[in-house]
């Protein structure tokens, strides 16, 4: 009985001492409430160890970060600052950088061999005369594998001359792009046609260079995503021949034994197929692909 009236007592005492102190208050400054803070929190008795006894002050100690109010970064206005590029904002990185995502699929085709080797496996799924097999899904696929065994070493210069020196803060992005684009500039050269090159320097009115390799990315681009083009039309046009030389054989047969009721493509498709596995057709023509990148 005797702790609950100490406590009810203690409790109107700091509320009437509250209510007196907090109209001065109201009237000081900042520095003199906090002096008047501190006086009155050392002029109050520590009754709460008298009120229950074996429980004494106790002094807790935060631990200092070292880091002061100099070295906090200061505050950038909401912009992302981002090597190379100085004073970009987070919406316009964001928006640059989901777009060059979405043209991903679109350079892959412009400045790597996927074009060429994608119509070449077409041309050979016609001439087969197969519709679905092998699907879109495994064509696309293996022309990514070969794509990719035919550009790891320019991607392995690109890395090591432009990519590792950014990481290492040494070039800015865009020094770094000016360093990649050399091991892509000396690949698409070498496969440019000469006719190609001199028809896009024309229409972009431009000097002709010295050599192909000193061609501009606006001349090179175009140039080499046509002769690609041409390439693998040329390559698919030779593979298709064989083929349509088994239908003509076919369909010349059955109709001269009067077999009508049965489509020629029905009994030339299995012959052409057995052809193409006699002679290890893929083991043919992916060799015969790669090495036209050598």
């Amino acid at each position: 009985m005797s702790l609950s009236r100490a406590s009810r007592q203690f409790a109107m005492s700091a509320l009437l001492s509250l209510a007196a102190v907090t109209p001065v208050m109201a009237q000081e400054s900042p520095a003199n409430i906090l002096e008047t803070v501190e006086n009155s929190s050392s002029a109050i008795p520590s009754t709460s160890a008298q009120l229950v006894p074996g429980i004494s002050n106790t002094q807790v100690t935060v631990p200092s970060t070292g880091i002061t109010s100099s070295q906090l970064p200061a505050a950038s206005g909401g912009l992302l600052q981002i090597q190379g590029m100085p004073n970009a904002s987070v919406p316009w990185s964001i928006i640059v950088l989901l777009t060059s995502l979405t043209l991903i699929p679109s350079v892959l085709m412009c400045v790597t061999p996927f074009a060429r080797l994608l119509i070449v496996f077409h041309f050979l799924r016609q001439a087969l005369g197969l519709q679905t097999t092998p699907s879109n899904q495994t064509l696309i696929g293996l022309s990514l594998t070969l794509t990719f065994f035919i550009m790891q070493p320019v991607g392995q210069q690109i890395f090591q001359n432009a990519v590792v020196p950014m990481q290492a803060g040494q070039i800015t992005a865009i020094e770094a792009l000016d360093r990649g684009e050399v091991p892509m500039r000396t690949f698409m050269s070498h496969y440019v046609r000469e006719k190609d090159a001199t028809l896009f320097i024309e229409l972009a009115k431009e000097p002709p260079p010295a050599s192909m390799d000193n061609l501009s990315m606006r001349v090179l681009l175009p140039a080499y995503i046509l002769s690609e083009l041409k390439a693998g039309f040329q390559i698919g046009t030779v593979l298709f021949l064989p083929f349509l030389i088994v239908d003509m054989v076919v369909a010349s047969i059955t109709t001269s034994v009067g077999m009508l009721q049965l489509p020629p493509v029905v009994i030339s498709t299995p012959l052409k197929l057995l052809l193409f596995l006699m002679v290890d057709g893929w083991h043919l023509l992916i060799g015969s692909l790669m090495r036209s990148f050598t």
